[in-house]
Protein backbone atom coordinates (compact mmCIF):
# COMPACT_ATOMS: atom_id res chain seq x y z
CA UNK A 1 0.00 0.00 0.00
CA UNK A 2 1.93 3.56 -1.07
CA UNK A 3 1.55 5.88 1.49
CA UNK A 4 1.15 9.13 -0.43
CA UNK A 5 -2.00 7.42 -2.12
CA UNK A 6 -3.77 6.55 1.25
CA UNK A 7 -2.57 8.97 3.98
CA UNK A 8 -5.24 12.02 3.00
CA UNK A 9 -8.80 11.68 1.84
CA UNK A 10 -11.36 14.52 2.10
CA UNK A 11 -14.17 12.54 1.86
CA UNK A 12 -15.34 8.77 1.09
CA UNK A 13 -18.32 7.78 -0.76
CA UNK A 14 -19.57 3.73 -0.84
CA UNK A 15 -22.21 3.95 -3.76
CA UNK A 16 -25.67 1.91 -3.32
CA UNK A 17 -26.57 -0.81 -5.37
CA UNK A 18 -27.04 0.67 -8.44
CA UNK A 19 -24.26 2.71 -10.56
CA UNK A 20 -23.39 4.69 -13.66
CA UNK A 21 -19.80 4.11 -13.69
CA UNK A 22 -17.61 1.34 -10.97
CA UNK A 23 -14.46 2.56 -11.59
CA UNK A 24 -12.21 5.87 -11.89
CA UNK A 25 -8.89 6.42 -12.15
CA UNK A 26 -7.17 9.59 -11.71
CA UNK A 27 -10.11 11.47 -12.19
CA UNK A 28 -11.41 9.72 -15.26
CA UNK A 29 -14.29 6.88 -14.95
CA UNK A 30 -13.72 4.11 -16.90
CA UNK A 31 -16.98 3.13 -18.57
CA UNK A 32 -19.13 1.03 -17.74
CA UNK A 33 -22.78 -0.70 -19.01
CA UNK A 34 -26.24 1.02 -17.08
CA UNK A 35 -27.71 -1.38 -14.95
CA UNK A 36 -31.37 -0.02 -15.01
CA UNK A 37 -33.50 1.22 -17.43
CA UNK A 38 -33.42 4.79 -17.57
CA UNK A 39 -29.63 5.85 -17.92
CA UNK A 40 -27.81 6.08 -20.85
CA UNK A 41 -24.87 4.08 -21.66
CA UNK A 42 -21.83 5.93 -21.00
CA UNK A 43 -21.09 5.90 -24.61
CA UNK A 44 -24.18 7.75 -25.41
CA UNK A 45 -23.76 10.22 -22.66
CA UNK A 46 -20.43 11.01 -24.09
CA UNK A 47 -22.00 12.16 -27.40
CA UNK A 48 -24.21 14.13 -25.33
CA UNK A 49 -21.43 15.66 -23.36
CA UNK A 50 -19.54 16.39 -26.54
CA UNK A 51 -22.27 17.97 -28.20
CA UNK A 52 -23.54 20.11 -24.84
CA UNK A 53 -19.50 21.89 -25.15
CA UNK A 54 -19.84 22.28 -29.02
CA UNK A 55 -22.79 24.78 -28.50
CA UNK A 56 -20.07 26.64 -26.44
CA UNK A 57 -22.09 29.55 -25.73
CA UNK A 58 -25.94 30.50 -24.76
CA UNK A 59 -28.48 32.80 -22.86
CA UNK A 60 -29.92 31.97 -19.50
CA UNK A 61 -32.78 33.82 -18.91
CA UNK A 62 -33.67 34.52 -15.72
CA UNK A 63 -37.69 35.55 -15.67
CA UNK A 64 -39.71 34.80 -12.81
CA UNK A 65 -41.92 36.78 -9.94
CA UNK A 66 -38.29 38.19 -8.53
CA UNK A 67 -38.37 40.16 -11.54
CA UNK A 68 -41.53 42.84 -10.33
CA UNK A 69 -39.87 42.97 -6.62
CA UNK A 70 -36.40 43.94 -7.40
CA UNK A 71 -35.08 41.13 -5.37
CA UNK A 72 -33.29 37.61 -6.23
CA UNK A 73 -35.18 35.96 -3.83
CA UNK A 74 -38.26 37.87 -3.26
CA UNK A 75 -41.77 37.02 -0.63
CA UNK A 76 -42.01 33.48 -1.00
CA UNK A 77 -45.86 34.34 -1.06
CA UNK A 78 -46.42 37.79 -3.48
CA UNK A 79 -49.31 37.84 -5.29
CA UNK A 80 -49.47 36.29 -8.97
CA UNK A 81 -51.21 39.70 -9.51
CA UNK A 82 -47.43 40.92 -9.86
CA UNK A 83 -47.00 38.75 -13.12
CA UNK A 84 -47.87 41.25 -15.56
CA UNK A 85 -45.37 41.86 -18.36
CA UNK A 86 -47.21 44.53 -20.70
CA UNK A 87 -45.28 43.61 -24.20
CA UNK A 88 -43.59 40.30 -23.14
CA UNK A 89 -41.87 39.26 -26.53
CA UNK A 90 -40.17 35.55 -26.29
CA UNK A 91 -39.42 36.50 -29.96
CA UNK A 92 -37.23 39.42 -29.01
CA UNK A 93 -35.22 37.06 -26.48
CA UNK A 94 -34.25 34.46 -29.36
CA UNK A 95 -33.30 37.23 -31.58
CA UNK A 96 -31.24 38.75 -29.43
CA UNK A 97 -29.63 35.34 -28.52
CA UNK A 98 -29.11 35.12 -31.87
CA UNK A 99 -27.78 38.17 -32.51
CA UNK A 100 -24.61 37.40 -30.32
CA UNK A 101 -23.67 33.92 -31.89
CA UNK A 102 -25.53 31.72 -29.23
CA UNK A 103 -26.64 28.75 -29.74
CA UNK A 104 -29.30 28.03 -27.03
CA UNK A 105 -31.41 29.19 -24.09
CA UNK A 106 -32.48 28.36 -20.73
CA UNK A 107 -34.99 29.64 -18.73
CA UNK A 108 -36.58 29.83 -15.37
CA UNK A 109 -39.53 27.70 -15.33
CA UNK A 110 -39.49 27.95 -11.85
CA UNK A 111 -36.90 29.99 -9.04
CA UNK A 112 -36.36 29.57 -5.74
CA UNK A 113 -39.83 30.90 -4.53
CA UNK A 114 -41.53 28.60 -6.53
CA UNK A 115 -43.96 30.64 -8.71
CA UNK A 116 -44.90 28.12 -11.99
CA UNK A 117 -44.36 30.19 -15.63
CA UNK A 118 -46.06 27.55 -17.46
CA UNK A 119 -49.59 25.81 -17.70
CA UNK A 120 -49.20 23.55 -14.80
CA UNK A 121 -51.27 21.56 -12.94
CA UNK A 122 -49.47 20.75 -9.94
CA UNK A 123 -50.20 24.09 -7.87
CA UNK A 124 -52.20 27.37 -8.63
CA UNK A 125 -49.31 29.73 -7.84
CA UNK A 126 -48.95 29.60 -11.45
CA UNK A 127 -48.55 32.23 -14.18
CA UNK A 128 -52.21 31.10 -15.38
CA UNK A 129 -53.60 32.84 -12.26
CA UNK A 130 -51.52 36.19 -13.52
CA UNK A 131 -52.86 38.73 -14.89
CA UNK A 132 -50.80 37.65 -18.46
CA UNK A 133 -52.72 34.25 -18.13
CA UNK A 134 -50.20 32.50 -20.99
CA UNK A 135 -47.55 29.79 -20.95
CA UNK A 136 -44.33 31.54 -20.81
CA UNK A 137 -42.62 28.50 -21.55
CA UNK A 138 -44.61 27.84 -24.19
CA UNK A 139 -44.05 31.02 -26.01
CA UNK A 140 -40.04 31.18 -25.14
CA UNK A 141 -39.78 27.01 -26.62
CA UNK A 142 -41.35 28.24 -29.82
CA UNK A 143 -39.48 31.73 -30.13
CA UNK A 144 -36.03 30.19 -29.40
CA UNK A 145 -36.75 27.02 -31.82
CA UNK A 146 -37.53 29.41 -34.47
CA UNK A 147 -34.37 30.82 -34.52
CA UNK A 148 -32.83 27.35 -34.78
CA UNK A 149 -31.37 27.68 -31.51
CA UNK A 150 -31.86 24.75 -28.54
CA UNK A 151 -34.37 24.49 -25.93
CA UNK A 152 -32.91 24.27 -21.78
CA UNK A 153 -34.91 24.76 -18.51
CA UNK A 154 -33.97 25.87 -15.38
CA UNK A 155 -35.72 24.13 -12.24
CA UNK A 156 -35.33 24.99 -8.89
CA UNK A 157 -35.69 21.94 -5.89
CA UNK A 158 -35.77 24.50 -3.26
CA UNK A 159 -39.36 25.99 -3.45
CA UNK A 160 -40.19 28.35 0.13
CA UNK A 161 -43.45 29.02 -1.35
CA UNK A 162 -44.21 25.22 -1.18
CA UNK A 163 -42.32 25.13 1.80
CA UNK A 164 -39.89 22.55 0.38
CA UNK A 165 -37.23 23.47 2.68
CA UNK A 166 -34.73 21.54 4.85
CA UNK A 167 -36.25 19.14 7.26
CA UNK A 168 -39.86 20.10 6.03
CA UNK A 169 -39.38 17.55 2.83
CA UNK A 170 -42.47 15.06 2.45
CA UNK A 171 -43.42 11.94 -0.13
CA UNK A 172 -46.13 14.55 -1.05
CA UNK A 173 -43.52 17.05 -1.81
CA UNK A 174 -41.33 14.69 -4.00
CA UNK A 175 -44.33 13.91 -5.66
CA UNK A 176 -44.95 17.13 -6.88
CA UNK A 177 -41.69 17.35 -7.86
CA UNK A 178 -41.81 13.90 -10.54
CA UNK A 179 -44.95 16.06 -11.91
CA UNK A 180 -43.58 18.95 -12.64
CA UNK A 181 -40.40 17.79 -13.70
CA UNK A 182 -42.58 14.93 -15.98
CA UNK A 183 -44.71 18.32 -17.27
CA UNK A 184 -41.83 20.12 -17.86
CA UNK A 185 -40.25 16.44 -20.16
CA UNK A 186 -43.36 16.45 -21.71
CA UNK A 187 -45.33 18.89 -22.79
CA UNK A 188 -42.63 21.42 -24.81
CA UNK A 189 -40.73 18.67 -27.15
CA UNK A 190 -37.27 17.98 -26.92
CA UNK A 191 -35.38 19.53 -24.01
CA UNK A 192 -31.26 19.70 -24.60
CA UNK A 193 -30.82 19.96 -20.90
CA UNK A 194 -32.51 20.05 -17.07
CA UNK A 195 -30.45 22.83 -15.28
CA UNK A 196 -31.41 21.63 -11.66
CA UNK A 197 -30.70 24.08 -8.38
CA UNK A 198 -31.43 24.48 -5.18
CA UNK A 199 -30.70 20.97 -4.17
CA UNK A 200 -27.45 19.62 -1.82
CA UNK A 201 -26.08 23.47 -1.61
CA UNK A 202 -24.85 24.67 1.41
CA UNK A 203 -27.07 27.25 1.24
CA UNK A 204 -30.56 25.05 0.13
CA UNK A 205 -29.56 22.06 2.46
CA UNK A 206 -31.73 19.72 0.80
CA UNK A 207 -29.54 16.93 0.40
CA UNK A 208 -29.81 14.39 -2.59
CA UNK A 209 -31.53 11.66 0.24
CA UNK A 210 -34.64 14.32 1.45
CA UNK A 211 -35.16 14.28 -2.28
CA UNK A 212 -33.62 10.97 -3.75
CA UNK A 213 -31.13 11.83 -6.67
CA UNK A 214 -31.21 9.04 -8.14
CA UNK A 215 -34.87 8.63 -8.66
CA UNK A 216 -35.36 11.96 -10.02
CA UNK A 217 -32.38 11.09 -12.62
CA UNK A 218 -33.66 8.14 -13.57
CA UNK A 219 -37.22 9.60 -14.34
CA UNK A 220 -35.32 12.73 -16.17
CA UNK A 221 -33.63 10.24 -18.48
CA UNK A 222 -36.68 7.83 -18.97
CA UNK A 223 -38.61 10.69 -20.12
CA UNK A 224 -36.05 12.62 -22.34
CA UNK A 225 -32.97 9.74 -22.38
CA UNK A 226 -30.70 12.34 -24.39
CA UNK A 227 -31.41 15.33 -21.86
CA UNK A 228 -28.69 16.41 -20.26
CA UNK A 229 -29.09 16.83 -16.39
CA UNK A 230 -27.11 19.36 -14.46
CA UNK A 231 -26.96 20.62 -10.54
CA UNK A 232 -25.39 23.93 -9.60
CA UNK A 233 -23.80 22.01 -6.98
CA UNK A 234 -20.49 23.03 -7.32
CA UNK A 235 -20.29 25.04 -3.84
CA UNK A 236 -19.94 21.53 -2.56
CA UNK A 237 -18.83 18.88 -4.36
CA UNK A 238 -14.72 19.08 -5.77
CA UNK A 239 -13.92 20.00 -9.06
CA UNK A 240 -12.30 16.25 -9.91
CA UNK A 241 -15.09 14.09 -10.40
CA UNK A 242 -19.01 14.37 -12.10
CA UNK A 243 -20.77 13.83 -8.80
CA UNK A 244 -24.46 14.03 -9.04
CA UNK A 245 -24.40 15.89 -12.49
CA UNK A 246 -23.65 14.91 -16.06
CA UNK A 247 -22.08 18.25 -16.57
CA UNK A 248 -19.70 19.87 -14.09
CA UNK A 249 -21.23 23.75 -13.09
CA UNK A 250 -19.34 27.13 -12.25
CA UNK A 251 -20.87 30.08 -10.89
CA UNK A 252 -18.93 33.04 -11.34
CA UNK A 253 -20.40 35.31 -9.51
CA UNK A 254 -20.18 32.95 -6.42
CA UNK A 255 -16.57 32.84 -6.72
CA UNK A 256 -16.87 29.20 -8.30
CA UNK A 257 -13.72 29.22 -10.63
CA UNK A 258 -12.59 26.32 -13.54
CA UNK A 259 -9.44 25.25 -13.95
CA UNK A 260 -8.49 26.22 -17.48
CA UNK A 261 -5.32 24.34 -17.31
CA UNK A 262 -6.29 20.86 -15.52
CA UNK A 263 -9.93 20.60 -16.25
CA UNK A 264 -11.03 17.24 -17.96
CA UNK A 265 -14.27 17.20 -17.62
CA UNK A 266 -17.62 18.68 -19.50
CA UNK A 267 -18.34 22.12 -18.23
CA UNK A 268 -20.91 24.85 -18.18
CA UNK A 269 -19.66 28.20 -16.09
CA UNK A 270 -22.71 31.04 -15.95
CA UNK A 271 -22.09 34.70 -15.04
CA UNK A 272 -25.09 37.21 -15.40
CA UNK A 273 -24.31 40.51 -17.52
CA UNK A 274 -25.56 43.04 -15.65
CA UNK A 275 -25.23 42.50 -11.64
CA UNK A 276 -27.65 40.48 -10.28
CA UNK A 277 -29.75 37.33 -11.75
CA UNK A 278 -33.06 38.83 -12.05
CA UNK A 279 -34.12 42.28 -13.23
CA UNK A 280 -33.31 45.51 -11.17
CA UNK A 281 -34.79 48.83 -11.86
CA UNK A 282 -31.00 50.47 -12.07
CA UNK A 283 -30.19 48.38 -14.96
CA UNK A 284 -31.32 50.22 -17.85
CA UNK A 285 -29.11 53.21 -16.86
CA UNK A 286 -26.05 50.92 -15.52
CA UNK A 287 -23.36 49.32 -17.92
CA UNK A 288 -23.53 46.02 -18.59
CA UNK A 289 -20.27 43.70 -18.62
CA UNK A 290 -17.88 44.76 -21.63
CA UNK A 291 -18.62 42.72 -24.36
CA UNK A 292 -14.69 42.20 -25.49
CA UNK A 293 -13.77 41.33 -21.97
CA UNK A 294 -16.67 38.30 -21.80
CA UNK A 295 -15.42 37.14 -25.31
CA UNK A 296 -11.39 37.12 -24.30
CA UNK A 297 -11.59 36.25 -20.98
CA UNK A 298 -14.58 33.89 -20.45
CA UNK A 299 -16.08 32.79 -24.24
CA UNK A 300 -12.71 31.98 -25.34
CA UNK A 301 -10.17 30.46 -23.20
CA UNK A 302 -13.72 28.68 -21.27
CA UNK A 303 -14.41 26.69 -24.38
CA UNK A 304 -10.97 25.64 -25.10
CA UNK A 305 -11.11 23.88 -21.48
CA UNK A 306 -14.19 22.25 -22.53
CA UNK A 307 -16.18 24.21 -20.80
CA UNK A 308 -19.45 26.57 -21.89
CA UNK A 309 -20.47 29.52 -21.35
CA UNK A 310 -24.24 30.89 -20.79
CA UNK A 311 -24.53 34.39 -20.07
CA UNK A 312 -27.65 35.53 -18.08
CA UNK A 313 -30.02 38.30 -19.59
CA UNK A 314 -32.67 39.75 -17.20
CA UNK A 315 -35.87 41.31 -19.14
CA UNK A 316 -37.32 43.72 -17.51
CA UNK A 317 -41.05 43.88 -15.97
CA UNK A 318 -42.42 44.35 -19.39
CA UNK A 319 -40.92 40.55 -20.25
CA UNK A 320 -38.45 42.56 -22.62
CA UNK A 321 -34.60 42.94 -22.89
CA UNK A 322 -33.32 45.94 -21.90
CA UNK A 323 -31.55 48.44 -25.08
CA UNK A 324 -27.90 48.40 -23.25
CA UNK A 325 -28.21 44.69 -23.02
CA UNK A 326 -29.13 44.35 -26.52
CA UNK A 327 -26.67 46.82 -27.84
CA UNK A 328 -24.05 44.35 -26.15
CA UNK A 329 -25.27 41.24 -27.45
CA UNK A 330 -24.93 42.38 -30.65
CA UNK A 331 -21.71 43.03 -30.51
CA UNK A 332 -20.86 40.02 -28.91
CA UNK A 333 -21.85 38.51 -32.33
CA UNK A 334 -20.16 41.17 -34.26
CA UNK A 335 -16.79 40.75 -32.39
CA UNK A 336 -16.76 36.95 -31.84
CA UNK A 337 -17.31 33.41 -34.38
CA UNK A 338 -18.00 30.72 -33.48
CA UNK A 339 -15.89 27.94 -34.62
CA UNK A 340 -18.41 25.10 -34.57
CA UNK A 341 -17.29 21.55 -32.50
CA UNK A 342 -14.62 22.01 -29.74
CA UNK A 343 -11.89 19.61 -29.65
CA UNK A 344 -12.76 15.81 -28.28
CA UNK A 345 -13.64 15.37 -24.66
CA UNK A 346 -11.74 13.41 -22.80
CA UNK A 347 -13.30 9.65 -23.09
CA UNK A 348 -15.31 7.75 -20.57
CA UNK A 349 -16.57 10.52 -17.95
CA UNK A 350 -19.85 9.36 -16.29
CA UNK A 351 -21.10 10.20 -13.12
CA UNK A 352 -21.81 8.68 -9.81
CA UNK A 353 -25.58 8.97 -8.99
CA UNK A 354 -26.18 6.56 -6.39
CA UNK A 355 -26.73 7.41 -2.60
CA UNK A 356 -23.52 7.55 -0.63
CA UNK A 357 -24.23 5.08 2.65
CA UNK A 358 -21.09 5.58 3.80
CA UNK A 359 -22.31 9.07 5.08
CA UNK A 360 -21.92 9.94 8.81
CA UNK A 361 -21.36 6.08 9.67
CA UNK A 362 -19.26 5.11 11.95
CA UNK A 363 -15.93 4.98 10.83
CA UNK A 364 -12.62 3.77 12.35
CA UNK A 365 -8.81 4.95 11.23
CA UNK A 366 -5.10 4.51 12.23
CA UNK A 367 -3.94 7.34 14.41
CA UNK A 368 -4.65 10.98 13.50
CA UNK A 369 -4.36 14.55 15.08
CA UNK A 370 -7.55 15.67 16.45
CA UNK A 371 -8.32 18.02 13.76
CA UNK A 372 -7.97 15.13 11.20
CA UNK A 373 -9.74 12.56 13.10
CA UNK A 374 -11.82 9.86 11.15
CA UNK A 375 -14.80 11.17 11.68
CA UNK A 376 -14.08 14.38 9.02
CA UNK A 377 -13.54 11.30 6.26
CA UNK A 378 -17.53 10.50 6.06
CA UNK A 379 -19.05 13.67 7.34
CA UNK A 380 -20.75 14.83 3.99
CA UNK A 381 -18.43 18.23 4.05
CA UNK A 382 -15.05 18.39 1.61
CA UNK A 383 -13.73 21.17 3.46
CA UNK A 384 -13.13 18.62 6.10
CA UNK A 385 -11.15 15.68 5.87
CA UNK A 386 -9.63 12.40 7.47
CA UNK A 387 -5.38 12.67 7.60
CA UNK A 388 -3.34 9.98 9.25
CA UNK A 389 -0.46 10.80 10.94
CA UNK A 390 2.91 10.82 9.13
CA UNK A 391 4.44 8.43 11.81
CA UNK A 392 2.13 5.45 10.49
CA UNK A 393 3.71 3.57 8.22
CA UNK A 394 0.88 1.57 6.60
CA UNK A 395 -2.23 4.16 7.04
CA UNK A 396 -5.88 1.82 7.19
CA UNK A 397 -9.73 3.58 7.44
CA UNK A 398 -12.66 1.87 7.84
CA UNK A 399 -16.65 2.17 7.53
CA UNK A 400 -18.25 0.28 10.23
CA UNK A 401 -22.24 -0.68 9.40
CA UNK A 402 -24.65 -2.22 12.27
CA UNK A 403 -26.01 -4.61 9.42
CA UNK A 404 -25.57 -5.67 5.88
CA UNK A 405 -25.25 -3.14 2.98
CA UNK A 406 -25.06 -3.63 -0.65
CA UNK A 407 -22.61 -1.84 -2.91
CA UNK A 408 -20.88 -1.70 -5.81
CA UNK A 409 -18.68 1.55 -6.07
CA UNK A 410 -15.84 2.96 -3.94
CA UNK A 411 -14.96 6.45 -4.43
CA UNK A 412 -12.30 8.25 -2.37
CA UNK A 413 -11.40 11.72 -3.22
CA UNK A 414 -8.34 12.94 -1.70
CA UNK A 415 -7.48 15.95 -0.09
CA UNK A 416 -6.22 19.02 -2.36
CA UNK A 417 -3.02 19.43 -0.76
CA UNK A 418 -1.89 15.89 -1.33
CA UNK A 419 -3.91 15.29 -4.94
CA UNK A 420 -6.43 16.59 -7.31
CA UNK A 421 -8.36 13.56 -8.38
CA UNK A 422 -11.44 11.56 -6.84
CA UNK A 423 -11.42 7.98 -7.57
CA UNK A 424 -13.83 4.96 -7.58
CA UNK A 425 -12.61 1.41 -7.04
CA UNK A 426 -14.16 -1.49 -6.77
CA UNK A 427 -14.94 -3.21 -2.86
CA UNK A 428 -12.23 -4.08 -0.95
CA UNK A 429 -10.89 -7.12 -1.74
CA UNK A 430 -12.78 -7.56 -5.45
CA UNK A 431 -10.39 -6.12 -7.20
CA UNK A 432 -6.28 -5.54 -7.58
CA UNK A 433 -6.58 -1.98 -8.54
CA UNK A 434 -3.54 -0.14 -8.02
CA UNK A 435 -5.68 3.33 -6.40
CA UNK A 436 -7.35 1.26 -3.64
CA UNK A 437 -6.25 3.30 -0.95
CA UNK A 438 -6.70 1.78 2.73
CA UNK A 439 -10.40 1.29 3.05
CA UNK A 440 -11.99 -1.54 5.02
CA UNK A 441 -15.30 -2.28 5.56
CA UNK A 442 -16.05 -4.15 8.64
CA UNK A 443 -18.76 -6.94 8.15
CA UNK A 444 -21.60 -7.58 8.19
CA UNK A 445 -21.43 -6.20 4.19
CA UNK A 446 -22.10 -8.03 1.09
CA UNK A 447 -20.34 -7.03 -1.67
Amino acid sequence: MQKKLSASILGIALIGSSYFTSAQSAGQARQTEAVQAGIPDGTALHHLQQEFEDLRFGMFIHYNIPTYMNQDWPDPDASPALFDPGKLDCAQWARAAKSAGMTYGCLTTKHHSGFCIWDTRTTDYNVMNSPLKRDVVKEYVTAFRSQGLKVMLYYSILDTHHRLRPGMITKADIDMIKAQLTELLTHYGEITALIIDGWDAPWSRISYDDVPFEEIYRLIKSLQPNCLVMDLNSAKYPAEALLYTDIKSYELGAGQRISKETNRLPALTCLPINSAWFWKTDFPSTPVKDPQKLISELIVPLNNAWCNFILNVAPNRDGLIDDNALAALKAIGGQWKNEGPVSALPGGIAPLISSNIAKKQQAESSWSDDMWIMDFGNDDNFSTAWQSHPAVKEPWYEVIFGKERAFNTIAVTPCASRARSTRSVCPAGSSKNSNSVGVGLRSPVRK
